[in-house]
């Protein structure tokens, strides 16, 4: 990922907050059928190995489980928020003119190697995690025991699980720092002010103050 220093986001715990606030991840590979990719919910174990460990699983019909069983270094790509930034947020375009489109954005890249593994013990507990993580903010949440057992022995049987210890983490985060403070207010004002909830949620992220 192209990053420029202004952008470079190289906070190891900002880092894993973005990607425990990802709900959905893409996972790419490269193998004997050529580039893969699968959106997958993870789970980051963030004190396991230097920078974390990923935990999923794939269904057994999906050949891309194969690349990461044969050694293959998996991408592993966090989008977090994004917006569009129109020059008019930009009180420079009055005096000059000189200004384009952009588009600001949150985003992390994740490199390893995996372990595959199907022992339905170490499944129960990959799928069991991930559904109490994803249930935990509702009233009444769902669990795997909800289910009768034989049923969940048949869906693991489905699946194939992973363990991806993160070798390399690449992150950025593109929130008009390469612009005046003044223009850095002028983008945060115009997408909290949006209709669009998926730019006043990047205008939460755009630095207060004298720009970096």
């Amino acid at each position: 990922m192209y990053t420029p220093r202004a952008f470079a986001l190289d906070d190891l715990p900002q880092i894993q907050q973005l990607i425990q606030h990802t709900r959905l991840a893409q996972l790419v590979t490269v193998g004997e059928n050529g580039l893969q990719a699968s959106h997958l919910p993870l789970l980051l174990n963030p004190d396991e190995g230097p920078h974390g460990t990923l935990y999923g699983h794939l269904a057994k019909a999906n050949p891309q489980w194969r690349d990461l069983q044969n050694g293959s270094e998996a991408l592993v790509i966090f989008a977090g928020a994004e917006a569009y930034v129109s020059p008019a947020f930009y009180p420079s375009k009055a005096e000059h003119g000189k200004v384009v489109p952009t588009w600001n954005y949150l985003a992390v890249h994740a490199y390893g190697k995996a372990d595959v593994f199907s022992d339905a013990e170490r499944l129960l507990k990959v799928v069991s995690a991930l559904t109490d993580h994803h249930e935990g903010g509702r009233a009444q949440p769902w669990a795997v025991g909800d289910a009768p057992t034989e049923y969940i022995d048949t869906m693991l049987k489905a699946i194939v699980g992973f363990a991806l210890p993160i070798d390399r983490l690449v992150g950025k985060r593109k929130l008009s720092q390469n612009r005046s403070a003044a223009d850095m207010a002028g983008v945060r004002e115009g997408l909290a002010a949006s209709a669009d909830l998926r730019d006043q949620n990047l205008a939460r992220f755009i630095p207060q103050g004298v720009a970096e």
